[in-house]
């Protein structure tokens, strides 16, 4: 397995690992639509192609996977610098196969040489797989995100 940086040329493939990607998600409440959204992430694909914050994974020259990720240059001074990994996909077929976790020590890698001191990324609360996959890279909960439905709310 290669962990690459992408030319544009994957710019379609990368675009429908990502609305995959939203679309699984939809099973652990996500509410991002993929297809309905497939050119803003089409865009994005290619921001972060050509600012050089997206590597994929190859097997055998095929792309099994992908992860986006950015050092945060917030507006607020604060005692860290926060890398962010914003999105990681493996392919189903190559799921266990250790892509996803080369995936992520290269994003980190890259973090750290911009400048991050901490790594920060989002799961879903019900991913139970995704949550266990990165306890196991050392990820611990940081901060708690609480939603609630405003249809049919009682309080």
């Amino acid at each position: 397995m290669d962990i690459t940086t992408p030319s544009t040329e994957l710019t379609d493939r990368l675009t429908e690992m990502w609305v995959e990607l939203a679309r699984d998600q939809r099973d652990y409440g996500s509410h991002l639509l993929g297809p309905e959204n497939r050119a803003v992430i089409r865009e994005t694909v290619v921001q972060r192609i050509v600012s050089d914050n997206l590597l994929v994974a190859r097997q055998d020259d095929d792309v099994v996977g992908f992860v986006m990720f950015s050092v945060d240059r917030g507006r607020y001074d604060q005692d860290v610098t926060a890398g962010l990994v914003e999105n990681i996909y493996v392919v189903p077929a190559a799921r266990r196969d250790g892509v996803g976790s080369a995936l992520l020590r290269a994003a980190e890698e890259r973090l750290v040489d911009g400048g991050a001191t901490v790594i920060q990324l989002e799961a879903m609360a019900e991913n139970d797989a995704a949550r266990q996959f990165y306890a196991a890279h050392g990820y611990a909960p940081h901060r708690l995100e609480l939603e609630k439905s405003t249809e049919n709310d009682t309080a």
